[in-house]
């Protein structure tokens, strides 16, 4: 069923533009989190477009869509698995995991617990864990007009189940980005780029919350 779900939300030419901002937002705002030995998952990557852009030693995407094979670069290992047992990565190092526009689509809060006690597990200590998702307090209007989104989060219920996990909030921006590539100022590489460098701009804009957990 996943593999329909995103076939029908995202045409190609619209998978060629969310690659483009992807290649901005991680050489622009997120390489900088990563250090360039460092080994990488992405949990619930969909097209890889962060783990493709991203430098970094060894990278991971751990995701049930089928369709991942078709996207994922020659450097990405594929782990099939559901987000709450990443057992494959166990005893692997991983320094940094990143996770966007995942948790909303969690069938309960159990679950979404699971799958953070399941991120901190594989994280080595003092691990990483980068966050973009979208924020219901600013894009209420929106949130629901997907069929997979199940669970609702703020900058502060999410900063609360990373404690209740074993993570410390390091940094939280509750006004990033915009709510999807769809939503000015996210429909070019260019336009991106400027806003960026314009957090002003995020308080207008900004519908998804950026946070970094810290692995305790």
């Amino acid at each position: 069923m996943l593999d329909k779900i995103y076939r029908s939300r995202f045409a190609p030419q619209t998978l060629v533009a969310k690659r483009e901002l992807w290649n901005t937002l991680v050489e622009d705002f997120l390489q900088k989190y990563v250090p360039k030995d460092a080994t990488v998952a992405d949990i619930g990557g969909g097209y890889c477009e962060f783990i493709n852009a991203v430098e970094c030693a060894k990278k991971y995407i751990v995701d049930l869509n089928p369709d991942i094979e078709k996207f994922a670069a020659p450097d990405v290992e594929i782990v099939m698995s559901d987000a709450n047992d990443v057992s494959p990565l166990a005893g692997s190092g991983v320094d940094v995991v990143f996770v966007s526009n995942f948790f909303e689509h969690m069938p309960t809060k159990g679950h979404l617990f699971e799958v953070l006690e399941e991120i901190n597990r594989i994280l080595r200590p003092g691990g990483k864990l980068l966050i973009i998702q979208p924020n219901i307090k600013y894009a209420y209007r929106e949130y629901w007009d997907f069929i997979d989104h199940h669970i609702a989060l703020t900058e502060n219920s999410l900063a609360e189940a990373l404690g209740i996990t074993g993570f410390a909030v390091a940094e939280c921006i509750p006004r990033f980005l915009p709510f999807s590539v769809n939503s000015s100022p996210s429909q070019s590489a260019n336009l991106l780029k400027l806003y960026l460098k314009m957090p002003l701009a995020w308080r207008v804009f900004g519908k998804q919350t950026f946070m970094v957990g810290v692995k305790r």
